[in-house]
């Protein structure tokens, strides 16, 4: 079906070429709320900020970035009209994320529990055509939609199916969350659906830094991220290695890179690699280890162009 984002990239400020995105962050959060579980180790955000945030996206900005794309969700403090304002300030592209996290919080509103498969895509297909709320902020992409553990729960799976049916209906890409190797699962879910594969990027998949893994996923059509870059939680050279392996094995078209930045230590004002690690520290590794500029022109501007701009399906 023809949508309206066909040919587009849509951002929180409304529809723009596809060229104008450049380097592009495939997986960041400006304003985050991980509140509402208490007691886990994710029971954080980030700090309320205005005007903290426009700084550290203005530093993205003056490494050379253009584009961010925010996948915090309702139910984890999705700000609408303060990425547009922050885009505004800033002249960063952003684009929204929409849909559901993962099943501890999803907002209790939105009846995940009681609904079925086709009632929730429509709702989802309705803020992609329309908007969210009254103030015409369309989402660009679908995500980040998540499994909590390395399974995908019964609501999970009724998200996920949910999900691939509006992604079919408006052609937008999806991109998930699933740490420590739940990708494939979630895969299972969206292939049974007719989702695009192509469309489709596995979130975190560098939480899971084995190569076996990662080739699952390419061998699909789907798009691998590596967007946990500079976690000290993460061993660098292991996720390195297999980012390595999967250049080396022509992979190039299906990997993007960012940094999930969702924790004040993680930006710069705190000490944190901020939205700016990937091009002040991680692709001169990759120039060290012999990755080419035409291969780092792909995975940071080239893929999250396809991926973005809309296509009729």
């Amino acid at each position: 079906m023809a949508s309206s984002n066909t040919g587009k990239v849509m951002t929180v400020t409304g529809p723009i070429d596809p060229s104008e995105l450049g380097v592009t962050l495939m997986h960041e959060h400006l304003y985050i709320d991980l509140y509402k579980i208490s007691g886990r180790y994710d029971a954080a955000g980030m700090i309320d900020d205005d005007d903290l945030i426009a700084e550290e996206v203005s530093l993205f900005k003056a490494e050379g970035g253009n584009s961010i794309v925010e996948l915090t969700l309702p139910g984890i403090g999705r700000a609408p009209e303060r990425l547009k304002a922050i885009s505004e300030r800033t002249g960063v592209q952003i684009v929204m994320g929409s849909g559901w996290y993962r099943e501890p919080y999803y907002p209790v509103e939105d009846r995940i529990d009681r609904r079925t498969v086709d009632d929730i895509a429509v709702d989802l297909i309705d803020e992609i055509e329309n908007g969210w709320q009254d103030t015409g902020i369309k989402p660009g992409v679908i995500g980040e939609i998540g499994i909590d553990k390395n399974w995908v729960s019964a609501q999970e799976e009724r998200v996920l199916r949910a999900c691939a049916r509006a992604q079919i209906e408006t052609g937008l890409y999806l991109n998930t969350h699933a740490v420590r190797g739940g990708g494939l699962a979630q895969l299972d879910i969206l292939q049974e659906e007719g989702a695009n594969s192509t469309r489709v990027v596995i979130g975190h998949a560098d939480s899971y830094p084995l190569l076996d893994y990662h080739l699952g996923i390419v061998d699909t059509g789907a798009t691998v991220a590596f967007d946990n870059i500079g976690d000290p939680r993460m061993h660098e050279q292991r996720v390195l290695d297999v980012l390595l392996g999967l250049l080396e094995r022509g992979y190039r078209d299906q990997v993007v890179l960012s940094h999930d930045v969702c924790y004040d230590h993680s930006l710069t004002a705190y000490g944190g690699k901020g939205y700016v690690y990937l091009q002040r520290e991680f692709i001169p590794k990759l120039l060290e280890a012999g990755v080419g500029e035409e291969a780092i022109q792909t995975m940071t501007v080239e893929n999250p162009r396809r991926l973005l701009t809309g296509i009729a399906e």
